[in-house]
């Protein structure tokens, strides 16, 4: 025991020396993330989805220490879009995956706010479909939005820690040219082929069986 105690400290000796610190730790007597970040307020997000990644934020930013934000506005706009997959023969589902998304943006809190920095985040999620227990459907979308909301939570509290560590622009989430399939089951259109794009797994709709116009906004 005494042996693995040492070459863990060992270990966490020769990351420092290579440059190694902790993500939300300080950098300098001036610069301390955790502390940055508790002064982030949250502003409201509408809807029961929103409550709850609002309150997610409200914990990830705040960390151990009281709540008392008071130098930045955290504003984000935020959805979680449900799609049916596995498609069967009935046109019933046999699963739900639900795509969620946040935009956010940093402002100072002053008389005349003014914009910081902003960024995207994004995750996948799901659950299995059990049409005949309709109680047991509406918690497992209540627990998978949740799901959603609080892993949004996380990486958008990554990306503002990052900034607070090195002031550098998040990546901005752009379109991307995806690549589309040829669907063998549908006529030629006018090019002579007839193509779906894929979805936000990577695969088209014909391989998964799912309905590409079938998405939800929450």
């Amino acid at each position: 025991m005494k042996r693995c105690s040492a070459l863990t400290v060992t270990g966490f000796l020769m990351l420092g020396g290579c440059g190694f610190t902790p993500l939300y730790g300080k950098l300098s007597p001036k610069t301390d993330v955790s502390a940055e970040l508790a002064q982030v307020y949250v502003a409201n997000i509408p809807g029961r989805y929103g409550q709850e990644l609002r309150l997610a934020l409200q914990k990830d930013l705040a960390g151990a220490g009281p709540e008392n934000p008071q130098r930045y506005t955290l504003r984000v706009s935020s959805g979680a879009n449900t799609e049916a997959i596995d498609i069967h023969q009935d046109n019933t589902s046999g699963r739900n995956r639900v795509t969620g998304n946040a935009h956010w943006q940093l402002f100072t809190v002053e008389q005349s706010p003014q914009f910081v920095t902003q960024g995207d985040v994004t995750t996948l999620d799901g659950y299995g479909t059990t049409f005949e227990q309709y109680f047991a459907q509406t918690l497992n979308d209540e627990s998978v939005k949740g799901r959603v909301a609080q892993t949004l939570a996380q990486n958008l509290t990554e990306q503002l820690a990052i900034w607070f560590r090195s002031h550098n622009m998040p990546s901005k989430n752009t379109q991307v040219d995806l690549p589309r399939y040829i669907n063998t089951d549908r006529m030629p259109s006018d090019d002579g082929t007839s193509t779906d794009k894929v979805g936000a797994d990577g695969f088209p709709a014909s391989a998964t069986g799912r309905l590409s116009q079938g998405t939800i906004t929450n």
